[in-house]
């Protein structure tokens, strides 16, 4: 395929020219060899498709490190199918799965049966190991793990949370392994019990009982065994200015959620319990002290911490209500919506997106528009948002809490050279081979859409480690 005249995250204007499962060149007046603009040859084991990208944005797909793909164990809320053509759908090329399943991914046998499940991924993915009292670091580390964690300081989505001791052992081990780990940081000790005395009905009450100072106290102190043991420590959905400081204090990474990017204390009236997340929902004030942070350099990505529900298990009272929310499709769109507006660069979408994660989490074949580099891209019109809403969303949660937000999506999303989602208006194209939908059990997406086939792999895996070598 050969893009031509696009506009890159650092405005230049470029033709990129892809063979086979990479970029082979970036440049200007790159010619095509038999192709036909915007179409197919009929001959296309000859020809080359060339797309006309003249005020188009092309941008390395984004890699969310924070998924739940909920399989095994939870596949009424989330399948490998429906989460990877959500992705897709969004310009998102490759996920991290966390490991809190059922049963949670905390040896070898259980990682070997979820990469099982994974290979029915549209998108590139990572696995992420989990550490309980009864994991086997022997067995789980060996496996091809994207990395450790999230580890759980505290209780969310599957009761992981471990005590002190655990985790740095936890730490420790990963660390002489050369294995990168992750930390969901809150202190539990440090939460409000005064604040579950409110009545369910009042759904502040979550903001309240999981408090600021359990965040940033927790991740204090995460950060001190890090440094003593020299880890590689990434502070995941990092909700709080001063948590966010602490860590690049520390010389540590750390990624803030879109929810925490854009959603406040005051949106619960309006969200209700769709609104419960860990950690959870803080102050006008508090979000815009986070976006500063995210729009200067300071923060390192931005991951959706995807957590889908359904929505008849979020119709009850905040102390019942399962904490997450759906967010993989809507990444990039909303984040391109304030770059539209001026509010964040291009570039800086790009680092945070993909960039970054690619940098912190050895991936050199991933994250830019370079030549060599896996050809991973999307391609978006600028020019034109659309109003985001959860019916048309392809996760199986069927809702978001974005509804009504404007957000730019992607034309069409590629990964490593084949185009596995498009919009597109020719009710007879068949994107690679594929049919109609693509989105599992979902009901959401257009019906212009066209998804590819199942093409991901582990960006872990020997094959991938061997390319990357290249």
């Amino acid at each position: 395929m050969l893009v031509r005249n696009a506009t890159l995250a650092d405005g230049r204007r470029r033709d990129v020219q892809v063979r086979g499962e990479r970029i082979d060149a970036v440049g200007r007046r790159l010619s095509a060899e038999g192709g036909t603009e915007n179409g197919r040859d009929d001959d296309e084991a000859e020809a080359e498709r060339v797309i006309d990208a003249t005020g188009k944005l092309l941008l390395p797909g984004a890699i969310d490190v924070h998924v739940h793909a909920r399989e095994p164990g939870f596949p009424y809320k989330e399948t490998w199918e429906t989460l990877s053509a959500s992705a897709a759908a969004g310009g998102v090329t490759t996920v991290v799965d966390q490991p809190n399943t059922d049963p949670p991914t905390i040896d070898g046998e259980r990682f070997d049966a979820k990469a099982e499940l994974a290979t029915r991924s549209l998108v590139d993915y990572g696995i992420n190991g989990g550490v309980t009292p009864e994991w086997e670091p022997g067995e789980l580390l060996e496996r091809p793990l994207f990395a450790l964690g999230e580890i759980f300081l505290a209780d969310s989505t599957g009761e992981m949370g471990i005590d002190a001791d655990l985790f740095e052992a936890a730490v420790r081990e990963a660390t002489e392994r050369g294995v990168a780990t992750t930390v969901h940081a809150e202190d539990a000790a440090l939460f409000s019990e005064t604040a579950r005395e409110r009545d369910g009905d009042d759904v502040d009450g979550w903001s309240a009982f999981r408090t600021i100072e359990a965040e940033v106290e927790a991740i204090a102190q995460a950060c001190t065994v890090g440094a003593e043991l020299g880890a590689q420590l990434h502070i995941a959905h990092a909700s709080t200015p001063e948590g966010i400081d602490r860590a690049k204090d520390a010389g540590m990474t750390c990624e803030v959620t879109p929810h925490h990017l854009f959603l406040s204390r005051a949106d619960l009236d309006e969200l209700g319990t769709c609104g419960r997340m860990n950690p959870p929902l803080r102050s006008e004030d508090c979000r815009k002290a986070v976006y500063e942070r995210v729009a200067d350099g300071t923060v390192d990505v931005i991951a959706t911490d995807h957590a889908p529900h359904t929505r008849t298990e979020k119709d009850t009272d905040v102390w019942n209500a399962p904490s997450g929310v759906p967010g993989v499709e809507t990444l990039l769109p909303l984040l391109l919506a304030e770059a539209r507006e001026g509010k964040l660069s291009y570039e800086r979408v790009r680092d945070l997106t993909a960039a970054n994660p690619a940098a912190i989490f050895d991936l050199p074949r991933k994250g830019r528009v370079e030549a060599g580099k896996d050809a991973d891209l999307a391609l978006f019109d600028p020019e034109t948002a659309r109003e985001i809403r959860g019916e048309e969303r392809h996760s199986k949660a069927g809702w978001t809490p974005f509804e009504g937000s404007e957000g730019v999506f992607p034309e069409w999303t590629m990964v490593r050279g084949q185009v596995i989602y498009e919009r597109t208006d020719d009710e007879s194209w068949d994107v690679d081979g594929s049919s109609d939908g693509g989105s599992g059990d979902g009901d959401g997406g257009d019906s212009d859409e066209r998804f590819g086939e199942a093409i991901g792999e582990n960006v872990r895996s020997s094959s991938r480690t061997m390319a990357n070598d290249d």
